[in-house]
């Protein structure tokens, strides 16, 4: 059913929210974007295209010129951070649709590009302050408060979401004690993931092109620190963390000049996923680690369905139950697999070694165990039964 009388709002302007836009004007719905930057900074980290997400950028007639600007991966490779010895390699030439390596920077310009293009309104600049009573929009421009009224408000407003207070609640989120380090340092390597494990530490690697290597560091610890990607740290403290790891990781720690510091804490899923004609996409609704790389790939899936469940059923109570009904199981297993994750990478001693003959052994008797192992979320198509 397309939804050519359809008004939809759209808070936050990043990867799931210009994909949201894109979903629903596929469908012929109305959509304006609002976003409180004023324009998106060419700053920010790499980002994981897995195939599953893939397959949404396909239906939108995408996926060929997405692939364009990113790196395509060829692998997954575990490796030992203390020895620098590659434990196996688990291919992904296999896989249809292939694996993305992509800056966030180009991703965000393309999305723009692909809004822009099929007649999605861009509000930047707005700051979004909550909704009133009549359901609509209150938001901040140029100094001047304003309302916009649409008969869908998506909050895809991230992990901070002002929509998530408004439709749902949730306890407060608590620390991991872990961090992460991210930084963009210059240098070349295969088109692979490498995953570079040491006691209660890791390190993923990967290229994005034009010479650049997203790297992002993980260490457990018991100190505090803010959530979010945009504080900035002393180098001295990354380099410290990883001060017994091989020469060769090594030199690219200490090639880091910039690193961004993120303290990792732990969110509940939402219990209700809208409320009214509100309702919650990717992390406003269920934040996750970044251990399976799919905070991003979850919020596109978010968005196809969303827009498809609203194109299936007129009543909007209807559409957005039965959007939270098939994405909240899927959502939960993705956080459940990223927090072993969590674990393994940073297991130490006899279970260590025990791991790491484990990864050895599989890779050598079964090269395809790591896709199978995850075919449950590779191979997934929300685009079907559109």
């Amino acid at each position: 059913m397309q939804l050519n009388a359809t008004s939809i709002n759209i808070i936050g302007g990043g990867v799931g929210g210009l994909t949201c836009a894109l979903a629903f004007v596929k469908r012929g719905a109305r959509v304006c974007v609002f976003e409180k930057a004023k324009a998106f900074k060419a700053v920010g980290a790499g980002i994981q295209i897995t195939p599953n997400a893939m397959r949404v950028f396909r239906e939108f007639g995408l996926s060929q010129s997405l692939m364009k600007a990113g790196v395509i991966s060829d692998a997954v490779v575990p490796m030992n951070g203390l020895s620098g010895r590659r434990i196996t390699r688990f291919g992904l030439t296999g896989q249809r649709p292939r694996y993305l390596f992509i800056h966030r920077a180009k991703l965000m310009d393309f999305l723009v590009e692909a809004c822009i293009s099929r007649g999605v309104e861009l509000k930047f600049g707005s700051e979004t302050k909550g909704l009133n009573t009549y359901g609509e929009v209150i938001y901040q421009e140029g100094g001047t408060q304003k309302t916009a009224k649409a008969d869908i408000t998506v909050f895809a407003d991230g992990l901070h979401s002002l929509g998530r207070g408004i439709v749902s609640s949730a306890p407060p989120a608590f620390f991991t004690n872990q961090v992460a380090w991210r930084a963009i340092i210059p240098g070349e390597m295969p088109p692979e993931a490498h995953i570079v494990m040491g006691p209660g530490r890791h390190v993923v690697l990967y290229p994005l092109g034009d010479n650049q290597i997203n790297l992002v560091a993980v260490q457990e610890r018991e100190s505090w620190a803010a959530e979010g990607w945009s504080h900035a740290d002393d180098p001295a403290n990354l380099q410290a963390a990883f001060a017994d790891f091989h020469p060769s990781y090594k030199m690219l720690i200490d090639s880091v000049k910039e690193p961004f510091l993120w303290g990792l804490f732990r969110h509940e899923i939402a219990q209700n996923w809208y409320k009214e004609r509100a309702v919650l996409l990717g992390d406003a609704a269920h934040p996750t680690l970044p251990f399976l790389a799919q905070g991003a790939n979850m919020a596109i899936e978010d968005a196809y369905v969303l827009a498809k469940c609203c194109g299936e059923y007129a009543d909007y109570d209807q559409a957005f139950a039965t959007y939270q009904s098939l994405r909240q199981p899927r959502v939960e297993c993705a956080i459940a697999a990223a927090n072993s994750n969590a674990r393994n990478y940073h297991l130490s001693g006899l279970q260590r070694r025990a791991a790491h003959i484990g990864l050895k052994t599989l890779g050598a008797v079964a090269p395809n165990a790591f896709l199978s192992r995850l075919s449950w979320l590779y191979d997934h198509d929300v685009t079907l039964d559109a």
